[in-house]
């Protein structure tokens, strides 16, 4: 069986590269089109088999769990005006089968430290995590194909892809050998390490299938840098309990954490868009710059 019923959503960070329209909305509510990164994301893991989305939040957050509650009053004047498709559309945000838990870290002590905050939840189960900027246009989507490895290998497995090699200080870097297809198995995995010092310039994006023992590596992990605990540093110590796979997605990824990304998305996925597909080419072809 290769479905993953929970799926953990990092939520927490301050989103400063979009100040200030994060100043009080959540950069995880930045819409692509007509629909914000999160519920992208959240759309991602469902289709992957997720029953219970686990947003770890922390303050200006609310927005997040108000696009995922019932809008009753909205519900009722969609369905009094006749807009049927506005209404399922609503209502297809979170499917009835589907439930939210949300809990706040309190400090933002880094990714490692939010993955951590989702122990009591997770338990002993096999869980994804999603982080939200990293927007990934893929059929089927990329935790389901990961999910398949998962099924396969029963051990952790990485999102990876090549990057320029003078990017690699902003991505966890792996140092791996091939084993299938896409497929490849961890030697070591190093956090944002200088070009000259990188073993690779295959970078871990924001997909994961993490077993449960990595909440026990989490817990003995020292604070580096601004008392925060690297992920990294947890998967590096979870490696040498199990193995841990990396896999070549098949998918493009925007890195909507950045303006360039974000506005490559917006229009990328807009000339897919079966509303305004058509129109939105013809305008930009008359965009004179």
């Amino acid at each position: 069986m290769n479905v993953i019923r929970k799926a953990v959503f990092p939520v927490a960070g301050l989103g400063t590269r979009f100040l200030p329209a994060t100043k009080a909305s959540p950069k995880e509510m930045l819409p692509i089109v007509d629909k914000p990164l999160i519920q992208y994301a959240a759309e991602e893991a469902i289709a992957a088999g997720a029953t219970e989305l686990v947003f770890i939040t922390g303050r200006n957050k609310r927005s997040i769990e108000d696009h995922f509650d019932n809008a009753s009053e909205l519900e009722a004047s969609l369905e009094a005006s006749g807009k049927k498709e506005l209404l399922e559309s609503l209502k297809a945000i979170l499917p009835s089968h589907v439930s939210c838990i949300f809990i706040r870290q309190p400090k933002a002590l880094g990714l490692g430290h939010a993955v951590l905050c989702a122990k009591p939840v997770v338990g002993d189960s096999p869980f994804s995590v999603i982080l939200a900027d990293d927007l990934i246009d893929a059929t089927p989507g990329v935790i389901a194909q990961m999910a398949a490895v998962y099924a396969d290998k029963r051990c952790s497995v990485l999102g990876v892809e090549d990057v320029m090699p003078s990017e690699t200080a902003g991505y966890g870097i792996v140092d791996a050998f091939n084993v299938g297809v896409n497929l490849l198995q961890l030697k070591s995995i190093v956090e944002k390490p200088k070009p000259a010092d990188a073993p690779s310039n295959l970078a871990v994006v924001g997909r994961y299938i993490l077993t449960p023992k990595i909440f026990d590596c989490l817990e003995k992990v020292k604070p580096g840098k601004g008392g925060e605990i690297q992920l990294t540093d947890g998967i590096s110590d979870l490696m040498q309990l199990e193995p841990i796979y990396a896999y070549r997605f098949k998918g493009k990824r925007y890195d909507c954490g950045s303006k360039l990304g974000f506005m490559r998305a917006n229009v990328e996925l807009a000339l897919k868009h079966p509303e305004i597909a058509k129109d939105f080419l013809a305008y930009l072809k008359t965009v004179q710059l």
